[in-house]
């Protein structure tokens, strides 16, 4: 009894050390009020645990079983014919390059990667405009990404300045008599040299009437904000001509993005180790070495799906009563609730194509097009809202998809890791080298990439989002009527050239700005 007696004291603090454990594990559950600031810090933990279902079982069950049709896949793979439309940004005689420059411009330069992107080119035009001699863009950090990378981390400045070079002039740095012009000092107070309400798409006369005079008073005129502050209509051919040269001939990505990017893409080619194994004869062996010489095709899928975007979009996605609180939580913190679809009703919104398609939605329609387990399936994503659970159905309908992580070892991926806009170079760069490219919802990187190989006239699939959302929203259509619809709603949506109507973006259509009837 003495023993048994020892043996209770000294095991009863073990047990209330695991009813305290127990207790603080399950405490933030029941009054998740008191854990505000945790659970915004590890939302995987606290606010998005359920793991989403299929929300189209039927129709993914019968992809699943769906078989293959080679005269299917053929069709699928060839590559666009020609449109009768040439690149062609030396047709006009561009004016010499003036000797005395009227001052230095600054652009400041936020959003993602391609938002700044489409700045740049915009700064280029108005430099050109005002005879400015353009400084290398600063390029903010990004609220949601939070990547510090500056324009010389992404893209290749000598190249950049040495293609321009006849265009207009372009320093790195500005001179020591300007170095107080910083992002810094503009912060602080306001400034003479600041232009702070450039509206958006600007025209190229409220440059020479606002950011002129302010140039040649000071030697220097500092924009910021700069996004999308520049017209896409009435301008000179020239200036229309100059942004796409930059879109298209000088922003190159710096030598190790090139070099991630070949490597990947060449592993997507001529993948290792699928047949080695199945050697059982000198024929097989010969047929395999022949095979694999034979360059493979691949598409890559731009799974736009991260938190930023599912919360704006203001749709259900299945994830329960916990998503729908983190959704709406994040939208409250960084919208302050103010967003356009909150309005409305996930029924209404999927009506109207309004939401962005899920990674299984993107699997079902690039299943109904033709495409199946055999096909090699780029992942162009930088995180996806939900995790490997959400992309689960999209990996089971292509078993062979790959990404950046699966295709390349920690220390190849060293340069990039953490950095959003060094991730998303990568993609784009594998993404301009694919035989097809999707993207699963509208955005700026699809944007770009739809303007850039509809530049080179490659095959790209524009998913039809008014199609599509009523047809997710039909819970007893067939597995075949399904596919009907999809194929007949996306014959003219791969690739055929559209040309750029009034307010659109030069960087989207090319056409017929940028590109001439051959």
């Amino acid at each position: 009894m003495m023993r048994f007696h020892h043996q209770s004291h000294r095991y009863q603090p073990l047990r209330r050390e695991a009813v305290a454990g127990l207790f603080v594990f399950l405490f933030p559950v029941f009054l998740p009020c008191l854990f505000t600031s945790f659970s915004h810090a590890l939302p995987s933990t606290f606010s998005e645990w359920n793991v989403p279902k299929p929300r189209h079982l039927p129709l993914l069950r019968s992809a699943l079983q769906r078989e293959r049709s080679n005269g299917e896949q053929s069709d699928l793979w060839s590559p666009l014919a020609d449109q009768g439309w040439r690149p062609c940004l030396g047709s006009v005689n561009v004016p010499s390059l003036p000797q005395k420059s009227e001052g230095y411009l600054q652009v400041f330069l936020d959003g993602g990667l391609n938002q700044q992107r489409m700045g740049i080119c915009d700064a280029v035009a108005v430099a050109k405009i005002l005879n400015a001699t353009l400084v290398i863009p600063h390029l903010e950090v990004n609220p949601v990404w939070q990547d510090s990378s500056s324009f010389m981390d992404i893209f290749d400045v000598d190249h950049f300045i040495n293609v321009l070079k006849d265009d207009i002039s372009i320093v790195k740095e500005l001179p020591d008599e300007f170095s107080w012009s910083t992002r810094e000092y503009y912060a602080t107070a306001i400034r003479a040299t600041r232009i702070k309400r450039a509206p958006v798409h600007a025209s190229a006369n409220w440059y020479l009437e606002n950011v002129l005079p302010v140039l040649q008073s000071y030697g220097i005129a500092a924009i910021s904000p700069f996004s999308h502050r520049l017209s896409f209509d009435n301008l000179p051919s020239e200036i229309q001509q100059l942004r796409c040269k930059v879109n298209f001939k000088a922003l190159v990505f710096v030598p190790h993005i090139r070099a991630l990017g070949d490597a990947l893409v060449h592993r997507l080619r001529y993948p290792r180790g699928e047949r080695e194994s199945h050697s059982t004869n000198h024929l097989r062996e010969t047929t395999d070495h022949i095979d694999k010489k034979r360059p493979q095709k691949f598409v890559v899928l731009h799974l736009r799906f991260d938190k930023d975007m599912a919360a704006h979009s203001a749709c259900d996605f299945g994830g329960g009563k916990a998503e729908k609180l983190a959704l709406a939580k994040y939208r409250q913190t960084i919208w302050q609730g103010r967003v356009l679809n909150s309005q409305f009703t996930d029924e209404e919104l999927r009506s109207q194509g309004r939401c962005p398609l899920t990674p299984e939605e993107i699997g079902l329609l690039l299943a109904a097009l033709g495409f199946d387990n055999s096909t090699r399936l780029y992942l162009a994503s930088h995180k996806v809202f939900g995790g490997e659970a959400r992309i689960s159905t999209l990996r089971e309908l292509f078993p062979l998809m790959e990404d950046k992580k699966s295709l390349a070892s920690s220390q190849e991926r060293v340069h990039i890791k953490g950095k959003a806009s060094l991730l998303a170079a990568v993609d784009y760069y594998v993404a301009m080298q694919s035989d097809i490219f999707v993207s699963a919802s509208p955005g700026n990187m699809h944007n770009a990439l739809v303007g850039h190989r509809t530049f080179e006239n490659k095959k790209t699939i524009r998913p039809n989002m008014a199609l599509l959302g009523p047809l997710f929203l039909n819970k007893s259509i067939t597995w075949s009527e399904f596919r009907q619809s999809v194929v007949e709603g996306h014959q003219n949506r791969q690739g055929q050239l559209r040309l750029r109507k009034p307010k659109q973006s030069i960087y989207t259509y090319p056409a017929p700005d940028c590109m001439c009837q051959a």
